[in-house]
């Protein structure tokens, strides 16, 4: 039987590959495809994912979510990524429209109707914590919950303390954490150095000759320029289609642990910080009083720290041939 995947999504270039990765495959069901404010607009986030959809000759559901996060502002990355996301290049509409559920209630149905299905977030988490407070049981019945989001080791790429998923919205992201779901965090830092696609990998995707590899590249285009002015570092970096990858395969990540993770959702100059347990010092007379809520819950994540960077390209170059 192939796997149950639900994918949550704020659509702009790396979400795009990450959907073909994950439609590519053969061992897995992707039962919907739900949307969220992040990168872009939810409503473009939503034509972003039926037209990724309809590339991959795919029929799978698409539900319009929330329209920004549960308590502050909507802030966008379209300075990253494009205004529509993609790049800028015109694409096309795409001819299907949006399911008539809205997500949130399409993700309590997926999820109650395929226990133990994998949910894969690739944005920020804002309808996964309007589901669990709607439908708290659900997170019981999910056999996985892999979250692209955080920088547990190092510096954000929207702040020095933030990754972009988790600062748009921490309140939400700090509710998923304390949920019970068995999150597994994927940071922006595994997309980093040799992960990142290099012109040798470009070119050789370029030669694949097909719509899915034109686009994937095509798409990614101001992405790699933002990339480049944000690190220095040239090249096409995919966070998004890396936590897809470890989704479809744990081994893709050569390094996890598990620990407790809390999210600062108090002070602006380190809003959404994935504070990690590293040395498992929260348990301390001396933490009680800050930590006992996220102690007395044991472990709430599990963190990719390092990931096998030929393992994922070569899933990447699969999906895309």
């Amino acid at each position: 039987m192939p796997r149950a995947f639900l994918i949550d999504t704020d659509v702009a270039s790396d979400d795009a590959v990450a959907i073909i990765i994950a439609l590519r495959a053969p061992e897995v069901r992707v039962v919907a495809i739900t949307t969220v404010a992040g990168n872009v607009e939810v409503q473009q986030a939503t034509r972003n994912a039926l037209y990724t959809v309809e590339l991959c000759g795919a029929k799978v559901p698409v539900h319009c979510g929330a329209d920004k996060p549960l308590l502050r502002a909507h802030q966008n990355a379209t300075w990253f990524h494009g205004n529509d996301g993609l790049g800028d290049h015109n694409y096309p509409p795409p001819r299907e429209s949006p399911g008539k559920l809205h997500a949130v209630d399409a993700m309590i149905e997926a999820i109650e109707t395929n226990p133990g299905l994998v949910l894969v977030t690739l944005g920020p988490l804002t309808n996964v914590a309007l589901a669990l407070s709607k439908r708290p049981a659900i997170a019981a019945k999910v056999g996985r919950c892999v979250v692209m989001g955080g920088a547990p080791c190092c510096e954000g790429n929207v702040t020095p303390a933030a990754e972009y998923n988790i600062w748009v919205d921490p309140e939400a992201a700090r509710m998923v954490l304390l949920s019970g779901l068995p999150v597994e965090l994927v940071g922006w830092h595994v997309s980093r150095g040799e992960a990142v696609l290099n012109e040798s990998d470009i070119a050789h995707i370029r030669q694949f000759n097909n719509e899915r590899a034109r686009f994937a590249i095509e798409c990614n285009s101001r992405a790699r320029e933002a990339y480049m002015e944000q690190t220095g570092e040239d090249g096409i970096s995919l966070p998004d289609p890396i936590a897809m990858s470890i989704a479809l395969d744990p081994s893709v990540c050569t390094e996890w642990s598990s620990h407790h993770v809390e999210v600062e959702t108090h002070s602006e100059l380190t809003r959404g910080m994935t504070l990690v347990d590293r040395l498992h010092v929260a348990g301390d007379d001396r933490n009680h009083p800050v930590w006992s809520h996220i102690v007395s819950k044991g472990h709430n994540a599990n963190v990719c720290w390092a990931i096998d960077t030929k393992r994922w390209k070569d899933a990447l170059f699969s999906a895309l041939r």
